[in-house]
Parts: C-alpha cells; sequence; structure tokens
C-alpha cells in the first residue's frame, strides 16, 4: 500500500504542471522575471556589449526604463530615460541629449502586456496605478501602438528575445 502513494505523490507535480501548461500561454509562462530597474532612477540604464554605431537593434533580454520615440508597422523605436528633479516641481523624465545615438528597436509582440496608468481609452482619463506608480490596467496590443503613436510615456520596457513582451506606465501627472 504504501508504494502506490508514493508513487501518486511522485506523479502530482507533473499532473499539476500539465494542468498549468493547459491555463498559461506557452509564450507567457516562458519570459523569465528580470530585475526592475529603480523606478525614478537618475542616471541612464546602460546596455553593456551593444554597438550603438551599427544599425538600430534591440536592447538585451531585461527591463528598460524608457519611452517609445517611434512606431513603423509593428516596429518601434525606443531610448533609455532617467528622472531629473527640478527646482519648483517633484522633476521629471528626460531621454539622452540631441544627437546621442542610444536608441533600440524592436518587434511589438503579438501577446504583448500593457500595462497602463490612465486607462485604456483614448481620453486616458481613468487612473489605473499600483502603489509603487506604475500602470496596473491591462489594455489591449493596439491601445498600446495607437498611445505611442500620439505622446510619449514613460514606461518599464521589457525586452525578450528581440522583442517588446511587456510596457509597462510610469505615472507622472
Amino acid at each position: 500500500m504504501t508504494r502506490s502513494w508514493q508513487a501518486i505523490a511522485a506523479a502530482l507535480p507533473v499532473a499539476f504542471s500539465v494542468v498549468l501548461a493547459g491555463v498559461v500561454p506557452a509564450e507567457a509562462a516562458a519570459v523569465p522575471d528580470f530585475p526592475v530597474p529603480k523606478i525614478f532612477g537618475t542616471t541612464f540604464q546602460t546596455d553593456r556589449g551593444h554597438d550603438f554605431t551599427k544599425r538600430i537593434s534591440p536592447r538585451k533580454d531585461g527591463v528598460l526604463r524608457g519611452w517609445i520615440t517611434h512606431v513603423s508597422s509593428g516596429q518601434v523605436e525606443y531610448e533609455p530615460i532617467k528622472w531629473r528633479r527640478a527646482k519648483y516641481t517633484e522633476g521629471y523624465f528626460v531621454g539622452p541629449p540631441e544627437g546621442d545615438g542610444t536608441a533600440y528597436a524592436s518587434p511589438v509582440a503579438e501577446n504583448v502586456v500593457f500595462l497602463s496608468a490612465f486607462g485604456c481609452s483614448a481620453k486616458m482619463t481613468d487612473t489605473t496605478v499600483d502603489r509603487q506608480g506604475l500602470g496596473a490596467g491591462r489594455c489591449s496590443r493596439s491601445s498600446l501602438l495607437t498611445r505611442v503613436k500620439k505622446l510619449r510615456r514613460p514606461a518599464l520596457i521589457t525586452v525578450y528575445r528581440g522583442a517588446i513582451v511587456k510596457v509597462q506606465e510610469i505615472y507622472t501627472p
């Protein structure tokens, strides 16, 4: 009798993983948890080994504090940003100085996770943020592409295997 319970106990983790595989999309389950940069970091994140003298290309896998600067047929260009303190306000985000070639380009994954800080509507009237000031309202890929064509929004941009798989807006009033 003991052997049969041991066999069942050994089979449970395998059965559980099979059930989960059917519930979670394979692509979403495969994206690792990358370290998240300081949301209001005051220095630009580096991408060691990236050669900016060649054509514009994707960033290495990970999370970049940045914003999308250009959209064309599912491919976007984006650059790192940093927080600059101001004298009379809390501060604001800035990109690299004019003429700096620090920019990346990646396709946007079909199943990209877009977490908006201002809701999914074009009016951007619904505030949907978590305790850290990051977007919490899940919106569609088309909402993301429409929004970033119109204005630059600071965000945490996750790149995996050369494609953007997650964009989480940073709330700034």
